[in-house]
């Protein structure tokens, strides 16, 4: 990415630098054309009292016209190359924005990616999810869900844009959100349908070695954001991955705190 960078701001520099070279030589066909249109005036003004014959008078104005016909015609092919060198410096901008936002994005998925691994905290690890949706997918209506292993029921463990109870609930399997969340695989539908609780826009399972241990759907997204990038399509698989391990050694962690401390009150109870 680096070298890419430094040879968009190479070829920048060189198009300003082309660009001014091209200013400078039609400011000198400027002066120039107007220094012969001068001249050829003053010889037609003099025309009666020139020392010359009519033969040569007509000889060397034919010389001015063809020069000036031709600093007119190089005046033109700079106007021309003018023009293109400044269609290339506006994709080059363009381009150049693109990259920055690429680069703040892959910033952002790298600090979020860090995030979700720094906690073992189950609460913590969803709370960190739920900001990953929000300001990177651009989610404004969403439910994590998490799945029991027991009873193979999707229970909403956070949300955002509605009441937890007006969320779909659904099993294993069954349903939209069962079915995507069986295929381990991110289902995307239409962006810009209708906001409905009963109709996922995006659905990512949370699946860590194919087994799934959660959800991710959204049924609306954020105002600004009017559909999904390249982008937001490798994020979902990346956040697939990563929230769902996430959430898994947070919830071992957690179990297995519980047993401990069971463990050391029963030791502590037959010491005593």
């Amino acid at each position: 990415m680096s070298d890419e960078r430094n040879e968009l701001f190479s070829r920048g520099e060189e198009f300003l630098q082309i660009f001014k070279r091209g200013a400078d030589f039609t400011r000198e066909l400027l002066v120039e054309n107007q220094r012969l249109r001068t001249s050829l005036a003053s010889l037609e003004d003099e025309q009666n009292a020139a020392a010359r014959s009519p033969e040569e008078w007509e000889k060397y104005r034919g010389e001015l016209t063809s020069r000036l016909e031709h600093l007119e015609a190089e005046y033109e092919t700079v106007r021309v190359r003018l023009h293109q060198v400044e269609e290339e410096n506006q994709q080059f901008a363009e381009r150049y924005l693109e990259i920055e936002e690429e680069n703040n994005n892959l910033a952002n998925l790298y600090v979020a990616s860090y995030q979700l691994h720094s906690t073992l905290d189950l609460d913590e690890v969803v709370k960190i999810i739920v900001e990953i949706v929000i300001n990177l997918v651009g989610a404004e209506i969403f439910a994590v869900y998490l799945l029991d292993g027991n009873s193979g029921e999707l229970g909403v463990a956070a949300h955002e844009g509605a009441d937890p109870e007006e969320f779909p609930s659904c099993a294993e399997g069954k349903g939209v959100l069962g079915q995507a969340l069986e295929s381990a695989e991110p289902t995307c539908w239409d962006p810009t349908q209708e906001t409905n609780l009963d109709r996922p826009i995006v659905c990512i399972p949370l699946v860590v070695q194919n087994r799934p241990i959660g959800l991710i759907s959204i049924f609306g997204l954020l105002q600004q954001k009017d559909g999904f990038s390249a982008l937001d399509h490798e994020l979902f698989t990346v956040l697939g991955g990563h929230a769902a391990t996430a959430l898994f050694a947070a919830r071992l962690y957690s179990q297995s705190e519980r047993k401990l401390n069971t463990i050391q009150g029963f030791i502590d109870l037959l010491t005593k």
